[in-house]
């Protein structure tokens, strides 16, 4: 189905509002548009999402638990591109087929975020491997289940280029061109085979911050 965004422009006459088919003629949907978070909404935390220079801005808050910014669209097979920059000190990641439990629990902050989640974090670290963020699971990436793995494909302090490619029970990861992962689970594809698009400020508990994470050229091709 083609995602739809309403434009509203005011003439003389009155407010007309016009439907924009927001898909390209590859398949491709814009999930940012530079300018506002429309299509987005902040849960499970406090971090702050601002626009800024045309990117999404993520900033760190003392005390905050892990904090999303999540896509009110769901998505079930599908390949995702992005950019990504994020500070040294920072860990987050995008979640993917995900949902919300403990929505009416005391300061949930609108519900715990869970599924799937590609991290990023600095090199040389664990950048593009999956983690079953809230499951239970931990990882579902092998690779960094060895406590001494790791890989320098994020070039730190820079902008880097992911691609995720999530079909069945299979997701695909690669960064900057190089694949990381490519992890076939049934288990979370059971209880996660659809949701929302999840970009993660994670928690920093005590420490001073603020960190911060940033993403721009967000856009994904639904595959079913």
């Amino acid at each position: 189905m083609n995602l739809k965004r309403t434009l509203t422009c005011l003439a003389a006459a009155g407010a007309v509002a016009l439907t924009v088919n927001a898909k390209d003629e590859d398949g491709w949907i814009s999930l940012f548009d530079g300018k506002s978070l429309d299509g987005w909404e902040v849960k499970s935390g406090f971090a702050t999402y601002e626009v800024k220079d045309g990117a999404i801005h993520g900033t760190t808050a003392k005390g905050s638990p892990n904090t999303f910014l999540c896509s009110k669209e769901k998505y079930g097979d599908f390949e995702l591109e992005f950019d990504v920059k994020v500070h040294d000190k920072l860990n987050s990641g995008v979640q993917i087929r995900s949902s919300l439990k403990d929505v009416e629990k005391p300061n949930s902050h609108g519900g715990r975020v869970n599924g799937p989640q590609v991290e990023i974090e600095a090199s040389p670290g664990q950048a593009g491997y999956i983690y079953g963020e809230a499951t239970g699971l931990g990882w579902l990436s092998p690779e960094p289940q060895d406590k001494g793995h790791s890989h320098n494909h994020i070039k730190n302090g820079e902008w880097n280029h992911y691609r995720i490619v999530a079909k069945g029970p299979r997701i695909q990861t690669w960064i900057n061109g190089e694949q990381v992962a490519d992890l076939t689970h049934e288990e979370i594809f059971k209880t996660h085979p659809k949701g929302f698009i999840g970009l993660q400020v994670h928690g920093i508990g005590k420490e001073a911050g603020p960190y911060d994470v940033w993403w721009k050229n967000l856009k994904i091709k639904p595959l079913d």
